[in-house]
């Protein structure tokens, strides 16, 4: 098993991050926030030709096969630079129709999804991978997703009679909802519902219609889940990473008492320890990558110990970024909003910290 990166991967990752850089991706989350998909679409196409959605696809579909490193070192840099929409979930759903064989369904949609051409939002169903624990409710306050609660995932008590929630149901071309052994295709769905990242809209899917049923759904959705973990930690570490750097430029011009206030032993000691969160974070996202793309039985603890290394270690980061800024933090101009509101919502999607850890000490 090789650990380091290869000349081509850290290229690939330096060329994603360049492209990005350019791109304006802070304009197209605030526009997606607003319900203005152009933008992040245009930015989807750019994404899709640098071939990133290609990696989730099969050759015989377009695609580059499944290959979780270069998606994990690709997702860091579109957490890294913030970019909305439902990416892991359409890699995702690429990952579970690959895996399901489905072959009408898989034709269907993954040549479009490697070009860019398609939009989807895989929903896993209520339960530990549902988005109920991103989800505000009218008066704007989340639930804590580890609280001890007989139901963690659902604002509501009846929230388990409904459908979950689909990540940008409104802007994704279709939702694949899978509820046990069954996946339906929607194109509908519920009003838009608040969460805390204002990019990241949630809608419950509407009823559509039964795709496949069986043990292949249910291993194909084992399959997928783990491949959204892997990926929302890829994400979170990004974030992390690109929260800490504008932290420590920030620290450097604020001064205070005619210091830098980065001067303050306080101070360098919580981005030391931000620093360490997230150094300690990223070999356990590469080695997941590494188990699942040689699909070891031990990949689903090892991308579970990834997902709460690196959510715990990007929200710890958004709250450093948070106190060192001051006041500031807290206003909607300040660009670094659009980072420090996302943490929490990736640390918790497709998996909270408490179930991930359960996933870890039961195998």
């Amino acid at each position: 098993m090789r650990f380091l990166l290869t000349d081509e991967q850290r290229e690939f990752a330096h060329a994603l991050d360049g492209m990005l850089s350019a791109s304006g991706t802070p304009a197209a989350a605030r526009a997606w926030a607003a319900g203005d998909h152009q933008p992040g679409r245009a930015l989807w196409t750019r994404i899709a030709r640098a071939g990133v959605f290609g990696l989730a696809v099969p050759e015989q579909h377009g695609g580059s096969g499944l290959l979780p490193v270069a998606l994990a070192l690709s997702f860091q840099e579109l957490g890294r630079h913030a970019v909305p929409g439902p990416l892991v979930e359409t890699v995702a759903a690429a990952a579970f129709l690959g895996r399901l064989g489905a072959d009408a369904q898989a034709g269907e949609w993954l040549p479009r999804i490697a070009a860019g051409e398609a939009v989807l939002s895989l929903c896993a169903g209520a339960g530990p991978d549902a988005l109920e624990a991103d989800a505000a409710d009218p008066a704007g306050y989340v639930r804590d997703a580890d609280a001890a609660d007989p139901a963690p995932y659902a604002l509501d008590a009846d929230a388990t009679d409904r459908a979950p929630y689909a990540l940008d149901a409104d802007a994704a071309d279709a939702v694949l909802l899978i509820r046990g052994d069954t996946v339906s295709r929607t194109d509908t769905h519920g009003p838009v519902q608040s969460s805390l990242d204002p990019a990241r809209r949630l809608a419950r899917p509407l009823d559509g219609t039964v795709l496949a049923r069986g043990p292949a759904v249910t291993a194909a959705a084992v399959h997928a889940v783990e491949v959204a973990r892997l990926l929302t930690a890829a994400q979170s570490l990004g974030l992390g990473r690109a929260l800490l750097a504008a932290t420590v430029s920030y620290v450097r011009q604020r001064t205070q008492f005619g210091s830098p206030i980065g001067s303050f032993q306080a101070v360098k000691h919580r981005l030391a320890d931000t620093l360490i969160g997230l150094e300690f974070a990223q070999p356990l996202v590469h080695a997941a990558a590494l188990a699942l793309e040689a699909g070891a039985p031990s990949a689903g603890r090892e991308v579970a110990a990834a997902k709460v290394a690196a959510g715990e270690a990007g929200y710890a980061a958004a709250r450093t970024a948070l106190q060192l800024h001051g006041a500031i933090g807290y206003t909607e101009e300040l660009g670094l909003s659009l980072w420090i509101r996302k943490a929490r919502p990736l640390r918790d999607a497709w998996g909270t910290p408490a179930t991930c850890r359960a996933r870890v000490l039961t195998g």
